[in-house]
């Protein structure tokens, strides 16, 4: 693994490449990372580099973000079946029904979208900043895409824009079931949840602690606390073992794992740079569309 690591190095350094990659990416790659972290922190990153290669260490529709702030640069997949079955649930045709279903309200698309779908949406969020974005509008009604349970948790954050979601969701977060969280619970009393809101409301409503992968990780690094209670992907458990070994971690279940997030590995990582393999497109006039959407956002959350 040394060995590997080490070329891996080598090669971006020669080639003036820069690994993004996600929280929910096997821990391994962080060994050759640039930048580690969730939706928003990735999608700044790519902004602001100057390498002239991005691989991206996550799935399809990230890849696409990052192309789409850095058309000049080449963007690299490691696995082209690293996919998201939440961007997957709305394509454009679905959007534009949705769209039209409820005229002259302003669209909000998770960043879990594809370029298309984000071409035709006013304005992109993460979990990070989804509040931040929705009451930046200044609406009454807002249509939000493609997760329904982050929706209906800004909502209710905000109290005073009603949120039109999309019927769509994460399947790993939307599985949690009260059941589960109230017998992790019973074995562990008196310990706090932490949840992402991309889980059910019900499990929302049990949590100490509602929010991003990386907003999960700094409850966890402010906190006196010695144990936690986890209800997200488990590449988020695998990092907090790691980097907390003093404090303990429970997650809900052991399945919380997002295959298509598992599929690369450093072997991937290194021949994608050496072989500069999956080139990542995306069409200019979606592109230019995309931009303005994600430009929108990151104004805000600077």
């Amino acid at each position: 693994m040394k060995e590997l690591v080490n070329r891996i190095k080598e090669l971006k350094k020669n080639k003036n490449a820069v690994i993004l990659a996600h929280c929910y990416q096997n821990a391994e790659i962080d060994e050759v990372a640039d930048y580690v972290g969730d939706s928003l922190y990735l999608s700044q990153m790519a902004a602001k580099t100057n390498a002239d290669i991005i691989v991206f260490a996550g799935v399809y529709f990230m890849a696409q973000t990052a192309k789409i702030l850095c058309p000049d640069k080449k963007v690299l997949l490691p696995n082209l079946k690293s996919g998201c079955e939440m961007a997957d649930m709305i394509n454009l045709r679905q959007l534009r029904e949705f769209k039209n279903k409820y005229p002259n309200i302003p669209t909000v698309c998770y960043i879990n979208s594809t370029a298309e779908v984000k071409s035709e949406c006013d304005i992109c969020c993460t979990s990070s900043n989804a509040v931040k974005i929705v009451e930046s509008l200044n609406a009454e009604k807002v249509l939000f895409l493609p997760d329904k349970n982050l929706g209906r948790w800004v909502e209710k954050k905000l109290g005073n824009v009603k949120v039109i979601t999309y019927d769509g969701y994460c399947p790993i977060h939307h599985n949690i079931r009260t059941n589960e969280i109230e017998k992790v619970k019973k074995e562990n009393p008196d310990v706090k949840l932490l949840a992402h809101p991309e889980c059910r409301e019900e499990i929302a409503d049990r949590a100490d602690y509602v929010g991003s992968t990386t907003g999960i990780m700094n409850f966890v690094k402010n906190s006196s606390d010695k144990k936690f209670i986890i209800a997200t992907e488990k590449g988020v458990v695998d990092r907090l073992e790691r980097d907390y070994p003093e404090k303990e971690f429970v997650i809900v279940k052991e399945n919380l794992i997002c295959e298509s997030m598992k599929l690369n590995h450093l072997k991937d990582i290194y021949d994608s740079l050496n072989n500069e393999t999956y080139e990542i497109k995306v069409d200019n006039e979606i592109s230019k569309k995309a931009l303005r959407c994600i430009e929108r956002m990151l104004n805000v959350s600077k």
